[in-house]
């Protein structure tokens, strides 16, 4: 919010010019650090969505596997951290550069920078969604992908092929970028308006899920030998509806705190509108999607199967907001609906064809992420309404918007070329990479491993465990627990 001393100085009389210099200092100090608050419990937020994923994980798949990818989403977080601190955040957003790549700021040398206002504020805002797009991926390749493969593609994904990405759409010097620096030209006049990130992140981490689990293969018996689909059901939907709760109020600083700052006003002094009153409509929208495709959902499983199924709400819901994550600054509520509506037929479409297609993948992850945040992409492009892009992208004339807001072609044009360059670059890195990985022999378990389960062959044991004096359960249930705990005690014994 500007504070001019010029226009300050006359109100304070003679001799009012130091006055009014020093009151606007203040000013500007006191919106610095309303806006580096605001971008760090947003950055808390999106950080707390990694507690989500690790319990929506745990309840998607089976108790033997509980373990395992509790550890690959502590993982994603730890190596995530590590090399988007010394490679990834240079290459996103180290200004200036050219239109592809950054390259300053590596290790955060020289941070913080005035000239772009990077702080460290930003990093760590930045860094808590390069690690959500690698806890995606954990999803589709669980309960049979080696511990080393996790390790060896979270490093990749977070430290070089997501933040390239990132640079294109938004760094100021990115070659598609809605929030181009004023004089960079931008593609077809718009850029792309992917606000915060249903292609920059969902589309990735799906993408990139894609190629793994379809490299890797089905898990043993999730298809029996007529070709049927056998479901291997989640554990704990507890874990489930857990899990989706914890993302839904992480995505209230994925998508509103992607603003980035909240102390600036879109009108006259004293004026209601500002980013404050965006950042409260962007929460609404993105609230009213997820509404719609869960109840979408709840209805659309229901005629398909026959019966209500929490699980299937849960993705639903979560697919709404990987839907609306890219238009959700820029769209009215009413077309909020829309898209959490379509998103949940884009999920139960793309997983009728994955089953059809014997494609495996626990968590949905890549119809639900890559297919629903596809869907986002086109979304923002038909429905963006003038008056927001015009708010929230300013500084740049005639900027085309919604095609069925009156805002033509040239914005579906460029986010069509997105979409495409999106698959394009998460494919050509993420997809060798997995050969390899398979072809070295380090991506998935042997078969007696993935039967036995992954925390009794890898982790020394289940997650979860079983005292037989402590047990009240009756004697099917004791004999169970018996068996579990001789084959614990079996394998931790060596033969004679």
């Amino acid at each position: 919010m500007a504070c001019s001393a010029d226009d300050l100085a006359p109100l304070l009389g003679i001799n009012g010019t130091g006055a009014a210099t020093y009151i606007c200092n203040q000013l500007s100090d006191a919106g610095h650090a309303i806006d580096s608050t605001y971008l760090l419990f947003s950055a808390y937020l999106v950080f707390a969505m990694q507690l989500g994923f690790a319990m929506l994980c745990a309840g998607s798949v089976r108790a033997k596997n509980t373990m395992n990818i509790m550890l690959t989403n502590v993982l994603d977080a730890a190596a995530g951290g590590l090399f988007y601190y010394l490679f990834g955040f240079a290459f996103a957003f180290g200004s200036p550069s050219n239109r592809f790549i950054g390259k300053h700021f590596f290790g955060l040398k020289n941070m913080p920078e005035s000239v772009y206002g990077y702080d460290y504020s930003f990093f760590l805002f930045q860094w808590a969604f390069a690690i959500a797009a690698a806890g995606i991926t954990s999803g589709s390749i669980a309960e049979r992908t080696q511990f080393p493969a996790y390790l060896i593609y979270s490093s990749f994904l977070t430290g070089f092929v997501y933040p390239v990405l990132s640079h294109w759409y938004w760094s100021g010097d990115g070659w598609a970028a809605a929030a181009a620096s004023p004089g960079k030209s931008l593609l077809f006049k718009s850029g792309v308006i992917d606000f915060a990130g249903s292609g920059v992140v969902h589309m990735v981490g799906g993408i990139a899920g894609f190629w793994g689990a379809l490299i890797e293969g089905p898990r043993i018996g999730r298809f029996d030998h007529a070709g049927r689909t056998v479901a291997l059901r989640g554990h704990s939907a507890s874990l489930v509806v857990l899990g989706s709760f914890l993302l839904w109020f992480g995505w209230f600083g994925f998508n509103p705190g992607s603003f980035l700052s909240i102390f600036k006003s879109y009108g006259p002094s004293g004026s209601i509108h500002g980013q404050w009153s965006a950042v409260g409509r962007t929460a609404v929208t993105t609230t009213l999607a997820g509404c719609a495709a869960a109840l979408t959902t709840l209805f659309g499983k229901r005629l398909q199967n026959g019966h209500w199924n929490v699980v299937d709400v849960c993705n639903g819901l979560l697919g709404g907001f990987a839907a609306i994550t890219s238009g959700c600054s820029v769209v009215d509520p009413w077309a909020a609906i829309i898209c959490g509506f379509v998103s949940a037929w884009v999920l139960i479409g793309l997983n009728a064809l994955a089953a059809r297609f014997k494609y495996d993948d626990p968590l949905e992850a890549a119809q639900l992420h890559g297919g629903c945040g596809t869907w986002g992409i086109l979304f923002t492009a038909l429905f963006a309404r003038k008056k927001y892009v015009n708010e929230v992208y300013p500084g740049h004339d005639n900027r085309p918007y919604g095609l069925f807001m009156g805002g033509g072609g040239r914005l579906l044009g460029a986010h069509i070329v997105a979409i495409l360059v999106n698959i394009a670059w998460t494919s050509a890195t993420m997809a060798p990479l997995f050969y390899v990985l398979n072809k070295l022999r380090l991506l998935r378990i042997t078969a007696e491993e993935e039967l036995q389960g992954m925390d009794l062959t890898r982790h020394g044991g289940f997650a979860y465990v079983y005292h037989d004096e402590d047990s009240t359960a009756p004697h099917l249930a004791t004999f169970q627990l018996k068996s579990a705990t001789n084959r614990v005690d079996s394998a931790a014994t060596p033969e004679a």
